[in-house]
């Protein structure tokens, strides 16, 4: 019970200084009055745990879920909107094809997810109750100036992009890492398309050295705030929702669909390059892949998009009209 209302009062740190009608001033207030509450109240150790569980499910958890739940019981629609087609849906257009295996994906997904978790809180566990030492993360009821905030989203978000395109170019593709890269290549790249919740997917030794520590790391080695921390990882989330979602249709798709296209040139390639997130050390170091996506490309998926609506269109109308005809046999 207690544990459930500490949940709710860390949901309204986030949620209720923007829902409300306030004047900025005691919308500050109320944060820091409700932040301070949190921290002198708990350990520091239960408050980061929470703060990191709250928005790794509200950035990802529960949005990738939703977007899966829709291409498995909506596989006709999904298809439409699908950059792969019916190889960005788990089980093709019909929901018969489903099989064992894409629900052990979204169950192997989950569970990195929390190991992820788990590997934090270990870490905090051993820093501050093992070795005595601070926390990796700061933890204090003096809430980060806006500059210090810019300042290591910045540097947190660069340092990120530097250490997931060194791990996944040569760790997980590296014939000098011939186990890490054996069990990515079985794992992750036995994915024909990629859909809601497959970005945690993969062995979870892979998972931790490409996808948890690259982003960990920077935020313990430039010390973040755990306010900074929340607001990184939340970034970091939705990067990671969208990239791997395959809807042709996101937020912000001028940034967003860049990095899902690279991400599906990756996959489609078996590997063979786009290492990192956004692209720019793809370019530097040559291992980026050209996308080709000239105007013959662009209308050739515009004719593929307008044929999918076409078919969407017709199914549906083949369906009212059979079940109008079965209607008037009843009858007659």
């Amino acid at each position: 019970m207690l544990d459930a209302l500490f949940s709710l009062s860390f949901l309204s740190l986030f949620l209720v200084p923007f829902m409300s009608s306030y004047s900025t001033s005691l919308n500050f207030l109320f944060f820091w009055m409700t932040w301070s509450t949190l921290i002198f109240s708990h350990s520091a150790l239960k408050v980061e745990m929470i703060g990191t569980i709250v928005v790794r499910l509200l950035c990802f958890g529960v949005p990738s879920t939703l977007m899966y739940l829709f291409d498995v019981m909506a596989p006709s629609v999904a298809v439409i909107i699908k950059s792969q087609g019916e190889a960005g849906l788990p089980g093709g257009k019909r929901r018969r094809n489903l099989k064992l295996k894409h629900f052990q994906i979204v169950g192997w997904s989950l569970l990195n997810l929390f190991l992820g978790l788990f590997v934090q809180a270990l870490i905090e566990i051993l820093l501050v109750k093992v070795l005595r030492w601070r926390s990796a993360l700061k933890i204090s009821s003096r809430l980060p100036m806006p500059g210090s905030i810019i300042k290591h989203l910045l540097c947190g978000i660069v340092l990120r992009g530097i250490l997931s395109y060194v791990a996944h170019r040569y760790a997980l593709h590296h014939p000098r890492s011939p186990m890490i890269a054996s069990l990515h290549k079985s794992w992750h790249h036995s994915l024909r398309g990629i859909y809601p919740l497959t970005a945690c997917y993969d062995h979870p030794l892979p998972y931790l050295v490409g996808k948890f520590f690259p982003m960990y790391l920077p935020a313990v080695l430039l010390r973040f705030h755990l306010l900074t921390y929340l607001l990184y990882l939340a970034i970091i989330s939705l990067e990671e929702t969208f990239a791997y979602c395959g809807y042709t249709v996101m937020p912000m798709s001028f940034f967003l669909g860049g990095v899902a296209r690279r991400t599906e040139l990756h996959l489609e390639s078996g590997g063979h390059g786009n290492f990192g997130p956004w692209g720019l050390l793809d370019l530097i170091f040559g291992s980026n892949i050209p996308d080709g996506d000239d105007d013959d490309d662009n209308d050739e998926r515009e004719r593929m998009f307008q044929g999918r609506v076409s078919e969407a269109i017709e199914r549906s109308n083949r369906g009212i009209r059979e079940g109008t005809l079965r209607r008037n046999t009843r009858k007659t």
